[in-house]
């Protein structure tokens, strides 16, 4: 009998309780989405029952265009969309990045990761007017593309200091984390004192890490990167988990691994450098989640990557739910809510 046979008789012999756990976490976790969602969609300066939301929604009638569609199509919806989408972003570059350091400390927004990405969408918007005729037709992808670059470097930088003779260096990755997270953030520092009036406004907006002008248009630029984590999760799973064994481990069991670790660095880039072009640096998010669900599901990777991704849209559409009604009119910086969240469940971790 070959490995492979051994390993599928097995997988039938398993009570079906524990195969049925993994679709039974996912749907809790997408019936939580679901629910916050509805929530978040009639809560507001205007509040619209969940019968009214259905109305609205599902009216084909074009006389039948409301208030409630209006408000539901133009502002409430798309910030629903573009908070779940940039919190799954988040979670899942949080979740590979600590398989692909093997450590639980890993996020993108710990290590400077997201601040390399924050610098180079700076840098985008100030030098925005002088470029090419081109490039600025090609405007809405032009913040997304400069944010992933520099996300990319950061995170290849980072992983050459971090690694050393296969092993992770924890006090070097957190070390040399915040070296690059403070380089990002005097470069960004520089950029905001040559930039004139519009660049200054712009780049104020951004940084103030708001959700509040997610469009439809916004949506569809990271809504491809986003596809590309779910269709690729399961095809990095099984890696990641064999990779928690050591690189020579991984490697003796048929894995690429030189192959695997550009993959997971690019997949990291995309992910936060998507998340961080339209929503600004968000802290905490790819830590929290990813650690609350290893406790739930276990540390395998093909469980965890797309649990993770449902975790983190849940936890930044509470969050950013709170951000806008906690201070009605008045709106919190998103990253404030999720450092009040974050910040005393890294030290409970520590």
């Amino acid at each position: 009998m070959t490995a492979a046979t051994r390993s599928a008789a097995g997988r039938r012999n398993l009570p079906l309780a524990r195969r049925a756990f993994p679709l039974a976490v996912m749907l809790v976790l997408v019936a939580v989405l679901l629910g916050a969602a509805a929530i978040a969609a009639s809560i507001g300066p205007a509040k619209i029952s969940l019968g009214r939301i259905a109305a609205a929604l599902f009216a084909n009638d074009p006389l039948t265009v409301n208030r409630d569609q209006i408000i539901l199509m133009t502002i409430r919806l798309p910030r629903i969309v573009m908070s779940s989408i940039v919190g799954a972003l988040l979670a899942g570059a949080g979740a590979v990045m600590q398989g692909l350091f093997r450590n639980p400390l890993a996020d993108p927004g710990l290590v400077g990761v997201s601040s390399g990405a924050g610098l180079a969408a700076a840098a985008a918007i100030v030098a925005g007017d002088k470029a090419a005729p081109f490039l600025l037709a090609s405007a809405p992808f032009l913040l997304p593309l400069a944010a992933f670059g520099g996300a990319l470097t950061t995170t290849a930088l980072l992983y050459r200091l971090a690694i050393w003779q296969g092993r992770t260096s924890i006090a070097t990755m957190l070390l040399a984390g915040l070296a690059l997270g403070a380089l990002a953030g005097a470069g960004t520092g520089l950029l905001v004192f040559l930039a004139d009036d519009r660049q200054l406004r712009d780049i104020t907006f951004w940084m103030l890490r708001s959700l509040a002008g997610a469009t439809w248009q916004k949506i569809a630029v990271i809504v491809p990167v986003l596809a590309l984590l779910l269709v690729l999760f399961p095809l990095v799973g099984r890696g990641l988990d064999l990779l928690a064994l050591g690189e020579t481990e991984a490697f003796h069991t048929g894995v690429s691994v030189e192959r695997l670790k550009r993959l997971l660095i690019v997949l990291v880039a995309a992910a936060a450098g998507a998340a961080v072009s339209v929503s600004g640096v968000i802290g905490f998010v790819g830590i929290i989640v990813p650690h609350l669900l290893r406790l739930v599901v276990g540390p395998g990777h093909r469980l965890l990557l797309p649990a993770s991704a449902c975790g983190g849209a849940i936890l930044l559409l509470v969050a950013d739910t709170f951000a806008r009604t906690i201070a009605a009119p008045a709106e919190l910086p998103i990253g404030i809510v999720t450092a009040l969240i974050g910040a005393p469940f890294f030290l409970f971790c520590c």
